[in-house]
């Protein structure tokens, strides 16, 4: 299908996009890579009648440290995250996840904000962002806020983010050297989102697990940070026991669809095998 008429905006500067959408309201919409939105706007999903194009604002572009944190402008895009020396450095679980989203014309397109910010629970960063612990820095007409990513997502499409607000960066704390990861995404096709996935970022000391965080993706109608299953491999070596008991206590958190890509019961327990790999190649990358 065609999309129905708007309006096009091409600004240079984040106060001039909360200008326009204090003064456009709810019927204008903010555009990054496009890679949802343009989609729905076909299908007649949504039928905004201003659209305010991101990809002019420098200052929402790139990826820099800040004291023990990285910041990600919002519009740095997937294949920019792919690329990136300093991720490589201190979080290439970004980059692993950012090679199993969708193919690689896509990933020059699509972007971090817009990955995280529509309430998708399709994408694969919110999730992650989850298991990082990151949070999302917000701009609109009353100034910034920031709003941490495990507090972002109410519902399908439904988050903290305002009508009137865009996010504007991600920032995230740098994880402590040594530290084992690993992103698991079971798809139908390339292309596809998942049937289910999981984020895992794990410390060790020695031969015992001293910090896990878990996320999983495309199971329930938000992304799901799994506090329980990280808590139980806490203490442990990751024997099969804690594996076995961490999984049950994410299997326990999900509330996937039955849809094209399976039924309930099927994709609960392939965010259970996601998971066991995810922890299998993150103790395996781990230096206690």
């Amino acid at each position: 299908m065609i999309p129905g008429t708007f309006e096009y905006y091409r600004p240079d500067s984040v106060a001039s996009v909360v200008a326009l959408l204090a003064k456009l309201g709810d019927d204008a919409r903010p555009l990054a890579g496009g890679q949802s939105l343009i989609a729905m706007m076909k299908t007649r999903l949504a039928s905004p009648e201003h659209l305010i194009d991101l990809s002019a604002i420098a200052e929402l572009h790139g990826i820099r440290e800040q004291g023990n944190d990285i910041i990600i402008g919002a519009m740095t895009t997937q294949h920019e995250l792919i690329a990136s020396e300093l991720l490589a450095k201190y979080l290439p679980i970004i980059r692993e996840t950012s090679l199993v989203i969708a193919d690689p014309q896509i990933r020059y397109k699509g972007t971090l904000g817009g990955n995280v910010a529509n309430g998708d629970p399709g994408n694969d960063m919110p999730a992650l962002m989850q298991c990082l612990d990151a949070s999302y820095q917000l701009v609109g007409p009353k100034g910034e806020r920031e709003v941490a990513a495990r507090a972002f997502y109410n519902g399908a499409y439904d988050t903290a983010l305002q009508a009137d607000e865009i996010v504007s960066a991600v920032r995230i704390g740098k994880p402590v050297a040594g530290h084992g990861y690993g992103y698991e995404k079971l798809k139908r096709k390339i292309g596809d989102y998942a049937t289910a996935a999981a984020a895992v970022m794990i410390t060790m000391s020695v031969a015992t697990c001293t910090s896990a965080s878990i996320g999983l993706t495309n199971v329930s109608e938000t992304p799901l940070w799994a506090e329980a299953a990280g808590k139980a491999l806490v203490g442990t070596q990751l024997d099969e026991a804690s594996i076995a008991k961490a999984v049950a206590a994410a299997e326990a958190i999900t509330n996937p669809a039955s849809d094209m890509r399976g039924p309930a019961e099927y994709r609960t327990k392939m965010a259970g095998i996601m998971l066991r790999r995810a922890l299998e190649r993150a103790k395996s990358r781990a230096h206690g």
